[in-house]
């Protein structure tokens, strides 16, 4: 099982579009309009979902954390 970062799970609903592939189609996508550290942050969330099955994708709650 993948496990998430708060930071890396924020991303992910920042970016969530109803299924694994679109959310990191999203992602992927804005890369270029973030700095290099959230770009960091961004690539390490990629390779995560990318790791994960759709099932487990579509399993996971992802909650956006106000720390």
């Amino acid at each position: 099982m993948v496990h998430f970062t708060v930071e890396e799970e924020n991303l992910v609903c920042v970016y969530y579009k109803a299924d694994r592939h679109r959310t990191m189609g999203r992602m992927t996508a804005a890369l270029p309009d973030m700095d290099r550290d959230m770009q960091a942050l961004a690539r390490q969330t990629i390779r995560k979902l990318e790791a994960m099955t759709d099932a487990d994708f579509e399993e996971m709650r992802f909650l956006f954390t106000d720390e």
